[in-house]
């Protein structure tokens, strides 16, 4: 009883406690919990409309569409000005993706699983698909659906099971790359009815199409005598702050800007010293001695060439310009070079030559996943099969592992190159060396190939060539010594006064306020210097960098000042204001001028204004561009309404008063057809509208981009 009142007693600091320990749990729990949230946060690269796009679903983006790249182009890695393509484009295709989504979503507008079916293999493919090279028949230059349903079947789940390993990750590829395609199909067509049912509410009626019909069909000619607005000097012109703030405000929506950070850069050159160039002159001339000597040249090549050798023969259409004229008019073991050009050596040597056609047409059956021996008598068997008369194509689908077991084994035409290139040494001499209609077996890592060369081209003369080129570059210490002076330069000068005040004296080219802003792939034209931009924003004014390497470039950084996203200041576009509200008040004292001299000839006019007659022809109320004047909407407007040998008043325009005569008009011959011009009129606004409607809501779209923090 005496510890059930203790307790009692205690019961506001127990409260106390225990609502401390439950504050701390929950608290706790939140924050374990909420570490995701904020993880989220971290990650996230963008958010449009409230819709995060986390790091990972735009990287894997970004993979996807390297892939494609790369299957496309055939090669293993991409330079890093296509990697910053492929980052934007995939960037700007998840934008538009969530706003159509939403545009989309609210209209009920879909693409159902049968209709893009139908696009993918029914009746009705898309252009994009029947575009893509795979499908494309080579015979006839036309789509071949029978290749694209053989393709789908090749990359079906149970169909890639069968294949060799190596196969397989092959085939699974070709598979993301149909997932991809078929993405962009889906994503395509829902943006193409949204337009279409945008455009289609924007007809165009039987007056718009005879306006548009006269302002095409009906031109003239002028003579016209011109007084710029440059011949009344600025000073005279009278410009005030009340006016230029009139206009700013008139034109506010030309000045949005982005955030940008306003920067103050040293590029340094890395360039090679004059001990690199004569290095690399005595490495050349010993070379050619090597390369004289040398029979087997292919280790000689490919270890001092950027050019890799390859033991094939090649016509003399292969070649550049230079190699062409060597190898076709040297005999076998000379020697042209070295040549020096552009900071490179360029050497060739004629290895052999001889005729042969330049390719040939091929199929195969390849036999593969079985053992050794298995292999040698399913070859033997069908080898025997075939030179009894069995039907080459029969054979292949039956029994042959690859993709050309489809279209009976045809794999089409290779050079000695490509042969080498896609398959082995083995493959290229096997089918260069079997007649036509005749039968070979060659091993490759693949498998068992049982050739048969079906066509070859007419024989002509053939090269094989070894090429050394080999550019002259920066060596270590050259490197050093560029890097180290710069070093020393921004440790004495590490304040963006003190960078700016020496640099010259140092030696070094200052560029000065250069605008960037976040999305912005480079500083001015230096390549790879994206991490410039991103240290630009990470840090404040007045900072300066360590040193960036940029492509061949050592560049040094300074922040001068943030641009904060909004609307650039009046007095950041005042110059341009003044200028303008100068020439109008220019063209208004000009014709006010001109119009008290009550002249009565353009010859007249032509005097007073200090300047000549010229002529011009074919200008019409759509011309954008009058030839040998510029942009002038308001002198086409004034001469397609005047009347023609009629002196004209004296008409403002953007660079200067205009007086002029018409001194023809010319109708085109063609007929008003309106339902003609009308279809002409929709399909034009149909075009815009496809892009413009797109932009729109992008434009509309809030949009959060992050994607400095992470690239």
């Amino acid at each position: 009883m005496a510890t059930l009142e203790k307790i009692r007693s205690k019961a506001g600091l127990l409260v106390a406690v225990v609502g401390v320990a439950l504050f701390a749990f929950i608290i706790g729990d939140f924050l374990n919990s909420g570490s995701t949230f904020f993880r989220q946060s971290q990650e996230k690269i963008a958010e449009i409309d409230g819709h995060a796009i986390q790091i990972q679903d735009y990287q894997q983006r970004i993979d996807e569409m390297t892939e494609v790249y790369k299957m496309q182009s055939g090669s293993a890695s991409l330079p890093e000005e296509y990697m910053t393509q492929i980052r934007q484009s995939v960037f700007d295709g998840m934008v538009q993706e969530i706003v159509m989504d939403e545009a989309t979503e609210a209209l009920g507008m879909v693409v159902s699983p049968e209709e893009l079916f139908d696009m993918v293999q029914g009746e009705n493919i898309s252009p994009i698909i029947q575009q893509t090279q795979m499908f494309v028949n080579p015979q006839t230059g036309a789509f071949d659906k029978v290749a694209l349903l053989n393709f789908l079947k090749a990359i079906d789940d149970e169909n890639i099971a069968t294949y060799p390993a190596d196969q397989q990750a092959q085939l699974l590829q070709a598979r993301n790359f149909w997932l991809f395609m078929e993405k962009n199909i889906k994503r395509q067509r829902l943006e193409q009815k949204y337009t279409t049912l945008l455009s289609k509410a924007m007809t165009t009626n039987a007056l718009d199409a005879k306006d548009a019909f006269e302002e095409s069909s009906e031109n003239s000619d002028i003579v016209y005598a011109m007084q710029a607005y440059s011949t009344i000097p600025d000073s005279t012109i009278a410009v005030s702050d009340s006016e230029i703030q009139q206009l700013y405000n008139e034109r506010k929506e030309q000045f949005k800007q982005q955030e940008g950070r306003v920067i103050d850069y040293i590029a340094v050159d890395i360039r090679p010293s004059k001990e690199d160039y004569d290095n690399a002159e005595a490495d050349i001339e010993s070379l050619k001695k090597e390369l004289q000597a040398s029979v087997q040249v292919e280790d000689l090549v490919n270890e001092n060439s950027e050019v890799p050798y390859l033991d094939a023969f090649f016509t003399e259409n292969a070649f550049d310009a230079e190699m062409r004229q060597f190898a076709t008019t040297a005999e076998v073991g000379d020697i042209y070079g070295p040549v020096f050009a552009n900071d490179r050596y360029r050497m060739f040597k004629l290895v052999d030559k001889t005729t042969g056609p330049d390719s040939v047409k091929v199929s195969h059956i390849m036999l593969a996943g079985r053992t050794e021996a298995e292999l040698a008598t399913l070859t033997d068997s069908i080898m025997d099969a075939l030179k009894g008369g069995a039907d080459f194509a029969a054979l292949a689908r039956q029994y042959s592992v690859d993709q050309a077991a489809e279209n009976g084994g045809e794999l089409g035409w290779f050079t000695e190159a490509t042969a080498l290139r896609g398959v082995n040494e083995d493959f290229k001499n096997a089918l260069f060396s079997t007649s036509v209609n005749q039968l070979a077996s060659v091993k490759s890592n693949y498998g068992t190939h049982i050739i048969k060369v079906t066509e070859r081209t007419a024989n002509v003369p053939k090269y094989k060539v070894a090429d050394i080129d080999m550019t002259v570059s920066a060596s270590s210490k050259t490197y050093s010594d560029i890097y180290n002076a710069l070093n020393q330069f921004v440790s004495a000068n590490n304040t963006l006064d003190k960078m700016n005040a020496n640099a010259q004296e140092a030696g070094y080219n200052l560029s000065s306020k250069v605008t960037v802003n976040k999305n912005d792939q480079t500083v001015g034209t230096i390549r790879d210097s994206r991490q410039v931009v991103r240290w630009a924003f990470q840090n404040g004014n007045g900072t300066v960098s360590e040193i960036f390497e940029c492509d061949d470039k050592f560049i040094v950084v300074g922040v001068v000042s943030s641009l904060e996203e909004g609307y650039r200041p009046v007095d950041a576009v005042a110059s341009s204001l003044r200028s303008e509200i100068a020439a109008q008040k220019k063209g208004d004292q000009i014709v006010s001028e001109l119009k008290a001299k009550n002249l009565t000839s353009l010859e007249a006019y032509a005097e007073a204004m200090g300047a000549k007659v010229d002529s011009v022809k074919f200008i019409n109320f759509s011309t954008r561009r009058i030839a040998g004047i510029g942009i002038e909407p308001n002198l086409n407007a004034a001469v397609s309404i005047a009347p023609v040998d009629q002196l004209s008043e004296p008409v403002k325009g953007n660079n200067g008063v205009y007086v002029f005569k018409v001194t023809a008009r010319n109708k085109d011959a063609r007929e008003y057809d309106e339902a003609s011009e009308i279809r002409s009129i929709d399909a034009t606004n149909a075009y815009r509208i496809a892009y413009q409607a797109i932009q729109a809501l992008v434009d509309r779209a809030d949009v959060e981009d992050n994607r400095i923090r992470f690239y």
